[in-house]
């Protein structure tokens, strides 16, 4: 008999072994037979990694996984698992990334991996953002970390169990429903279990083959507890449903089942009728796996009760049914065809493993070189900004020298006038003029620092200023300072000692030659958003002026010109100013000099 079994198991492989070449000359019509789906996902997986779509890649890698979970199959299962969750991990999509972890901890469980279960549960629930479902991947975690302890681990399934009805979540509480039996039978409570197992059957109303594959446990329940009747009713039920579908493959599985029964019940005659009936189906249908559980379980029987010339008789028959078998049995086919799929995604994956290699060396280059672009752009700006404060700084230095040179002109002619009033006796003049000017001094020292002064301080040493001259000169001028009602002189800057040097300008070179006794006006106005300096004296010209000049005259006030331009110039770079100056002489009848100063309104430094 063992030879008879080994010459099958021989003659099986060599004939699976020269079907090869028609497995893929068929492999388009066996697409469309029951692994549909499964194509469905192998080529348009294929399509996402021709083109490198990582959310369809991680999708069908999904897909593919749980085909192969719902076949039982949960090696593969997890090997696509972990794959669509590195893509969804990429993807940052933790939504996903959770579903897939948790669909990948019971894939491992189901293969008795509970070190890894517990870590992917874990991962499942770290990845969470709701908070029942990262307590659902707690609990499962901690079932698994006490699985020699059923009572602890019915504990944390129960509170699952809660959860998911809660949510409504009948797949899940279908599934936690069996886990909740199969530790009652750990625990010997078989009651208890079939309770468990109704309960799951009642969340699985709209999954009819999760349905006959838990009635299918619950009778493998009764058959221990020797209530064969009980799971006799329920396989053939079963078989009843099964061939009203013309379901074939559960009624092959059915009459496998009741066959065991049998054999448990001492009823062997009803166990051979149910596996014959199962066998020729089987070879029927084309179904070489269930032919192969159903020739065993015969062969076995016959063996162990000598009845040798049955098992021959079997083994002929099957023999000569063996070549239309293997030509019928699309699930072959089917493998075959999908094996050189999965190897056609294997190829894919390798290359798009190579392309990310690349693409990611490709981005650390570009990653360094716009990061060293960056550093030198940086030191570049650091470099332009160290120049642009030193020439800023340089800027003010020169500001505060050009405002700080005191015309050495009016402080010699200051002097001689006390020399004078003193020569004359003229004491009281001289102490008053003495007063004026360190009052007009001490005022020039206090702001030599500043480059803007508010207009009423400006206002007050231009009128110090004019005092102390026209207490020199009393029969040459008289003076008059106006400032635009419109003006808060008190909150409105202007540039300091700018209009000093044209009033002294025209005292010194216009009004003091002058034959009659002249005027100075000094004007304050608002306009278009700016203020306007007026200087206006009746003296006798520029023209003239240069006429009367010395060598020396004419290099003092061609230097004080030259000192406001520049300073304008400065403070124009410095504050992004527009300040504006023009001088002029009047048109005869008239006599004398206009100086035009434009400032921007300027209400804070």
């Amino acid at each position: 008999m063992r030879l008879v079994s080994v010459l099958f198991n021989c003659l099986f492989w060599m004939s699976l072994l020269s079907n090869q070449a028609m497995a893929q000359d068929t492999i388009v019509k066996s697409k469309k037979a029951a692994g549909a789906k499964m194509y469905k996902a192998a080529d348009d997986l294929k399509k996402a990694l021709d083109v490198d779509d990582e959310a369809e890649i991680a999708k069908n890698y999904e897909v593919l996984a749980q085909e192969f979970i719902e076949k039982e199959d949960y090696a593969k299962g997890e090997e696509y698992l972990k794959k669509a969750l590195a893509s969804y991990t990429k993807l940052n999509k933790k939504t996903d990334k959770t579903r897939v972890a948790r669909k990948l901890a019971k894939a491992q469980e189901s293969q008795n991996k509970f070190s890894s279960a517990i870590k992917s549960y874990e991962a499942a629930g770290a990845a969470s953002m709701d908070k029942n479902d990262e307590q659902l991947n707690r609990n499962d975690a901690n079932r698994l970390k006490n699985d020699n302890n059923p009572a602890v681990q019915s504990t944390y399934n129960r509170l699952n169990i809660q959860l998911l009805e809660k949510e409504n979540k009948k797949e899940e509480a279908a599934d936690a429903y069996v886990q909740q039996a199969e530790m009652n039978l750990q625990q010997k409570n078989k009651e208890v279990a079939i309770e468990s197992y109704e309960k799951a059957i009642s969340f699985s109303k709209d999954k009819p083959e999760a349905i006959v594959k838990i009635k299918n446990e619950i009778a493998k329940v009764y058959a221990s507890d020797n209530q064969f009747d009980k799971a006799i009713e329920i396989n053939e039920k079963l078989l009843t449903e099964a061939v009203d579908k013309k379901d074939f493959d559960t009624q092959i599985k059915q009459l496998q089942s009741l066959a065991t029964i049998y054999f448990k019940k001492n009823e062997p005659e009803k166990a051979i009728i149910s596996l014959k009936q199962a066998y020729n189906l089987a070879s029927q249908k084309g179904n070489t796996e269930e032919v192969k559980k159903s020739l065993t379980q015969l062969l076995r029987y016959y063996k162990s009760n000598g009845k040798d010339k049955e098992s021959i008789a079997l083994y002929e028959q099957f023999f000569q049914n063996f070549e239309k078998l293997i030509q019928s049995d699309t699930s072959l086919i089917d493998a075959k065809a999908f094996q050189i799929t999965e190897e056609k995604i294997r190829q894919l994956e390798k290359e798009k493993v190579l392309k990310d290699e690349l693409i990611s060396k490709k981005n650390t280059f570009n990653y360094f070189l716009m990061g060293s672009i960056l550093l030198l752009l940086l030191f570049f700006g650091f470099i332009v900004k160290a120049l642009y404060s030193i020439k800023t700084k340089n800027k003010k230095i020169a500001l505060q020298s050009l405002r700080r040179e005191m015309n050495p002109h009016f402080i010699f002619n200051s002097l001689n006038s006390v020399n004078q009033f003193i020569s004359q006796n003229k004491e009281l003049e001289a102490n008053k003029y003495l007063t004026s000017y360190s009052n007009l001094m001490r005022n020039m020292m206090e702001n030599s620092n500043r480059d803007f002064v508010t207009l009423s301080n400006e206002i007050e040493q231009l009128r110090k200023y004019l005092d102390l001259e026209h207490l020199r000169f009393q029969d040459k001028f008289d003076y008059q300072i106006s400032a635009d009602e419109n003006l808060d002189i008190e909150t409105t800057f202007v540039p300091n000692m700018i209009i000093q040097p044209h009033l002294e300008n025209a005292i010194w070179h216009g009004l003091r030659y002058k034959e009659i006794k002249g005027t100075l006006l000094l004007k304050f106005t608002l306009k278009r958003g700016a203020i306007g300096v007026i200087i206006d004296d009746n003296g006798i010209g520029l023209t003239k002026s240069q006429e009367l000049k010395t060598r020396n005259q004419k290099v003092h006030q061609s230097r004080g010109l030259t000192n406001t331009k520049e300073r304008i110039t400065l403070l124009n770079e410095l504050y992004k100013t527009n300040i504006t100056f023009n001088v002029s002489e009047k048109i005869t009848p008239e006599t004398g000099t206009i100086v035009e100063i434009n400032f921007p309104l300027i209400d804070k430094i």
